[in-house]
């Protein structure tokens, strides 16, 4: 699924890997709350997130990127909205389709009710998104693309959000940098 750097949805269905994604780098959601994007998750993203039980003993980047989302949501960011029977019964649908998480299905099945767009990292996740009929599928890395493309964080930005996402130990720094240059080549492109 290519990214439009020129487009996103401003009302956002997290799940868990875009939760830690978009946390990773204070640059980048700092950027993403000027522009008035908003996150909200489902309760089992919330579960996986903050609450459910660990193999292991959490990693530093771990702990602080719990630390985050707890204070995000104090903040009145991150908003958890409970799933109804309704919902649950679609993601009973979708998981007979997929093998994903919970916290995938639910952000799913939840951004589908609400009409709002689903972000999600998790390619899986989005392939389903996108057999499902859902139409407003994104990525970490495309509101990295828009916020570069906007303005809203600069040239000089790129390094930072990559060195504070690597330094929460996320894997999508290679996303970013490509993202990057889509969003350099758009901004070319675009009429004055």
């Amino acid at each position: 699924m290519a990214i439009d750097p020129s487009r996103f949805h401003l009302v956002n269905v997290a799940d868990t890997c875009s939760v830690w994604n978009v946390l990773s780098s204070v640059a980048l959601h700092s950027a993403a709350k000027e522009a008035r994007c908003e996150f909200c998750i489902t309760s089992f993203v919330r579960y996986e997130c903050l609450t459910k039980p660990r193999k292991k003993t959490p990693t530093v980047a771990e702990t602080e990127l719990m630390r985050r989302l707890a204070q995000e949501q104090r903040r009145g960011g991150f908003a958890a909205h409970s799933c109804d029977i309704g919902d649950l019964q679609a993601i009973k649908l979708l998981e007979s389709r997929k093998r994903l998480g919970k916290g995938e299905l639910s952000s799913i099945a939840f951004a589908m009710k609400i009409g709002q767009a689903v972000i999600t990292d998790d390619q899986k996740a989005r392939k389903l998104a996108e057999v499902s009929g859902h139409t407003h599928i994104q990525t970490t890395p495309h509101l990295f693309s828009w916020l570069i493309f906007k303005g809203r964080l600069g040239d000089s930005d790129k390094r930072t959000v990559i060195a504070q996402h690597r330094a929460m130990d996320r894997p999508l720094a290679p996303h970013f940098e490509a993202a990057y240059e889509i969003a350099l080549q758009c901004r070319l492109n675009a009429p004055p």
